[in-house]
């Protein structure tokens, strides 16, 4: 009896640490690819100016500029189509594959974006080629995220998802990052010339190389736990789309609703940022991605640490904290902006970006625990890209758009305080879900 008992306490926690392990490698694993994944999507926006004057030439830079973002929006607007498609499949099969699939499109459509022809050298088909890419991009970014989502929250142990789930949003401004410190190196380094002759295209030609990494790490992981529970059950979903839409119905607005302040807030700041503090505010470009990657590091290094609080206190106060931070302080912080230097501007985003933080920590795990694992992956790939396609990837368009029409520099801040205000009123209609089990 003795030595049953003394069995049983010392082969416990080499279970616990072995599942916190697995755990751990899991999200590492999937974080990185979802960074490579991202890098590869977000790279476009920092060589807009460069791509708008080669694929779009304008005697108007405004024009040009907005063509190209016209062109970014594209490729956010058939997200919801890559959801549908890799959504299900994700519920079907399992999160591993689809991401898997969604990697190997991402890096073969951005390498075809560095080696395309500009306008000058096959006229009309440049532009229309580049949509193409875009679209492809597009397809696999819609199922990126709801399956990398729901692969990591799976993973996660009870009171922890909040910093877990984190890790999906540090994953996700890090591609960002990524791209961001590859655009500051070369337009540091190489003249205007060479890098509007060919240096531009380094970025995306390396995309390939990405593709490849990213692929290998996600074809090394299993499956999640929930997953495989419900598949040894028979409870996995044979038609998940359907079942969404008949059965949770509610699971797609609230999420799509969710998502709306999360999206517009941070593509406007940590990726539209630059062409805006550039372009409108004429600082130098290469001052502009700086400001852009000091942002980006402080908004990563911070996020875990709120994720981590959201498992202590919740995740609503932190979430209606993020909206009312945003609906109260955008246009103050801008205005204060258009006023200042470098530091001050920095400072400002820097700012904005703990508000930014107050969602992106809680809000992968917050948006996983609304939903039930029979249709986690589709409800979370097509309610995001959904408020993606119509509130993220059009802000950079109706921010340039704004200033164009309204001839006021802090116009983008209406848009801001809209979406804001939408989602503000989703949450406080919202259950808390932090000590709850998964669905």
């Amino acid at each position: 009896m003795n030595l049953d008992k003394h069995h049983v306490v010392s082969t416990e926690p080499t279970v616990t640490a072995t599942n916190g392990s697995k755990t751990r490698k899991a999200v590492f694993a999937a974080a990185i690819g979802n960074t490579l994944e991202w890098y590869d999507m977000a790279v476009y926006a920092y060589f807009a100016p460069i791509i708008s004057k080669l694929f779009f030439p304008s005697s108007s830079a405004i024009a040009s500029l907005l063509l190209t973002f016209a062109v970014f929006a594209v490729g956010f607007i058939i997200r919801p189509l890559g959801a549908i498609i890799f959504g299900p499949y994700g519920d079907r099969v399992g999160r591993k594959k689809a991401l898997s699939l969604a990697i190997i499109l991402m890096g073969v459509s951005t390498f075809v974006i560095g080696i395309l022809p500009t306008y000058d050298q096959i006229g009309l088909l440049a532009p229309i080629l580049l949509v193409a890419a875009r679209l492809a991009q597009g397809l696999s970014a819609g199922g990126e995220w709801g399956s990398n989502t729901s692969f990591i929250v799976e993973y996660a142990k009870p009171g922890k998802r909040g910093f877990y789930g984190s890790w999906n949003q540090v994953s996700t401004a890090g591609g960002s990052l990524l791209g961001s410190i590859v655009a500051a190196i070369l337009t540091n380094v190489v003249t205007p010339e060479t890098l509007s002759a060919w240096a531009w295209r380094i970025p995306f030609i390396i995309g390939i190389v990405i593709c490849v990494f990213g692929y290998y790490l996600r074809a090394k992981l299993d499956e999640t736990p929930e997953f495989e529970s419900a598949s040894k059950k028979e409870q996995v979903s044979k038609t998940p789309l359907l079942d969404l839409i008949k059965k949770h119905p509610k699971d797609l607005f609230v999420t799509f609703g969710f998502t709306v302040h999360w999206t517009a807030s941070f593509y406007l700041l940590l990726t539209y940022m630059p062409s805006y503090i550039s372009n409108v505010m004429k600082l130098p470009y290469n001052l502009a991605l700086l400001s852009n990657v000091i942002v980006l590091f402080f908004f990563i290094t911070i996020v875990p640490f709120v994720g981590a609080l959201s498992d202590k206190i919740g995740r609503k106060p932190l979430l209606i904290t993020s909206t009312l931070g945003f609906i109260l302080l955008s246009y103050p912080l801008f205005s204060l902006m258009s006023h200042s230097g470098f530091v001050m501007i920095v400072l400002c985003q820097m700012v904005l970006a703990v508000f930014l933080s107050a969602f992106s920590g809680p809000g992968p795990a917050a948006i996983a625990e609304l939903t039930s694992t029979r249709i986690r992956s589709s409800a979370l790939s097509i309610g995001y890209n959904t408020a993606v396609a119509a509130f993220g990837g059009t802000a950079p368009f109706i921010a340039t758009y704004l200033v164009s029409v309204t001839d006021n520099k802090l116009s983008p801040t209406f848009y801001v305080i809209g979406c804001a205000l939408i989602t503000f009123l989703v949450l406080i209609r919202l259950k808390e879900t932090f000590k709850e089990p998964l669905k």
